[in-house]
């Protein structure tokens, strides 16, 4: 016979509800509004380190495509201090034709102790910085002190946001985009004063000492022979099998990622990272704590391959929603 429980109140399981409970909701200009870019560069710091004490979940996200049309990626994760949460992102290419953004999500916030939803907020400007913000991040760690000239490759959503990061770690002489089209890489650089957009891709690598990739790019954008001792080079773009960083260049670099997951298969792991050994790359957040190397030398070639981790969502998130709630941010509805 089956016993069944009660609640402190008296009730039986089967007679207790939720009820009404209230969700905050902010927009995408709620978020926008409620992220200092210096503070989530500081936020994914502490993100990245606690990840290497094995202080964070963040388990592999499931992928669920639709075929001829896009995919679905879920990325939950959490750590003691902030809210349980889970991004869901849509990744549909066709989207660019009809003047949508190619990646959208929405990100969820759920109290840790009871399960009872407390936020939802949109998450893809969350996508778009935490990204471009983890790239920007090993810029600020293993860059040379002097570095004077950066390039961001790309024109897109990305190469936007690196765009706005990048004065924020190094006072650069020049900052530069270039492109496959000059016309959009002159575009993005006209939302930027201080960035001047150039046509000779090569050119701009041969003679910069950070390069930043951001492209949707199936093969390889740069030639691992431009790259000069001493650059740092940073890769976000995801676009198997192929991908924007060639393979030569990441084999003959000191290689940082955000989990040694990067290693395993697509869609968890990177394509341009198949076949290496895991040992072979080092965890951005161990080498913050000290527990490993970072840049040695100005001779050497650093390189950090992104992949797009929940923790980097869940830092992100906490910092949208605490100055939500702290300026009263967003719209409370009833669920």
């Amino acid at each position: 016979m089956t016993k069944e429980a009660f609640s402190p109140a008296g009730k039986s399981a089967a007679e207790i509800s939720k009820g009404a409970i209230e969700i905050l909701v902010l927009s995408e200009a709620d978020v926008v509004a409620c992220i200092n870019l210096s503070q989530l560069l500081d936020a994914l710091e502490d993100g990245f380190k606690a990840l290497s004490q094995r202080k964070v979940v963040n388990p592999p996200r499931p992928q669920l495509d639709i075929p001829g049309a896009g995919y679905s990626l879920a990325m939950p994760a959490w750590m003691e201090g902030m809210n349980l949460t889970v991004k869901i992102v849509n990744v549909f290419e066709g989207n660019l034709a009809k003047n949508l953004p190619s990646h959208l999500a929405t990100i969820s916030l759920f109290d840790p102790q009871s399960g009872l939803p407390v936020c939802i907020m949109d998450g893809t400007f969350i996508t778009a910085v935490r990204t471009s913000g983890s790239a920007v991040l090993s810029v600020r760690a293993l860059a040379r002190r002097d570095a004077r000239i950066a390039t961001v490759v790309g024109a897109g959503v990305q190469a936007n946001q690196h765009l706005h990061l990048l004065p924020l770690v190094r006072d650069f002489a020049e900052i530069r985009v270039t492109s496959k089209s000059f016309d959009d890489a002159a575009a993005l650089a006209r939302l930027h004063p201080s960035v001047v957009a150039v046509a000779d891709l090569e050119a701009a690598v041969r003679s910069s000492d950070v390069v930043c990739l951001a492209t949707h790019s199936y093969q390889p954008v740069i030639d691992a022979g431009w790259v000069q001792p001493g650059t740092h080079v940073s890769s976000v773009g995801v676009a198997p099998p192929g991908g924007e960083m060639p393979i030569e260049l990441i084999g003959r670099s000191s290689l940082y990622v955000e989990t040694k997951d990067a290693f395993k298969p697509t869609p968890v792991g990177s394509c341009e990272l198949a076949g290496f050994d895991p040992d072979f790359g080092t965890e951005l957040g161990a080498m913050l704590l000290d527990r490993a190397p970072g840049r040695v030398s100005d001779q050497q070639i650093t390189t950090y391959k992104a992949m797009g981790i929940a923790m980097e969502d869940m830092v992100a998130a906490d910092l949208a929603y605490r100055c939500a709630r702290r300026v009263r941010k967003g719209k409370l509805v009833v669920l």
